[in-house]
């Protein structure tokens, strides 16, 4: 079965096509169809994650699967949240994981002890069977940690170098790829979508 991803992050469909791939799902970036980006004016990682999924399904005719997903600090009011990838910009820096990361760091400047740096990493997938699906499947994860000093690591993409677990006495950045699928955000959304999909949707 192919899934329309309504997302053109290469590090977003790398990870979720290692963790669908039970279910025998080709996942089939937008961009490659064609299809413009959906616009994000939601609060919530849930309801831009529908959006975006109805957008993707709507102009390829088929299903579609939605990911939004960004990173919450405590101590910045839940910031930068679903504004995660485009937090520099918004803040008139240059675009980009780097100038983010130097941003988050910069309004966390102030704070010093760690346990007062608490974030999560927070993920919501949304699959659709078609644009009017009546009954979008909706799966959420959470991942905590807290903001270390420095960016660590070398792995993954956004803010990885910053997000300290202290569960596994790294960042997420100095994960493995099987790792980090093992315990990420995405890796709990992902392990709840699947179990939807074949009780709803009858796959695998």
């Amino acid at each position: 079965m192919k899934l329309v991803l309504a997302s053109n992050n290469a590090g977003k469909l790398a990870e979720l096509q290692t963790l669908f791939a039970p279910l025998g799902l080709a996942l089939v970036r937008q961009g490659d169809l064609g299809i413009p980006e959906a616009e994000e004016p939601h609060p919530s990682f849930i309801e831009n994650a529908l959006a975006k999924a109805r957008h993707a399904a709507r102009h390829a005719g088929s299903a579609a699967i939605a990911d939004d997903s960004g990173l919450c600090v405590d101590a910045l009011g839940g910031a930068p949240g679903v504004r995660s990838a485009r937090y520099a910009e918004d803040h008139g820096q240059a675009k980009g994981d780097a100038s983010n990361n130097r941003l988050l760091l910069e309004k966390l400047s102030a704070i010093v002890t760690m346990p007062q740096r608490s974030a999560r990493f927070v993920c919501a997938l949304v699959a659709v069977r078609s644009a009017d699906d009546p009954q979008p499947l909706v799966a959420m994860g959470r991942w905590a940690g807290v903001i270390w000093p420095t960016p660590r690591g070398d792995s993954g993409f956004g803010y990885d170098p910053l997000m300290y677990i202290p569960e596994l006495a790294h960042t997420v950045a100095e994960l493995s790829p099987q790792d980090k699928n093992e315990h990420s955000h995405r890796g709990l959304a992902s392990r709840e979508m699947l179990r939807q999909m074949r009780e709803v949707w009858g796959l695998g």
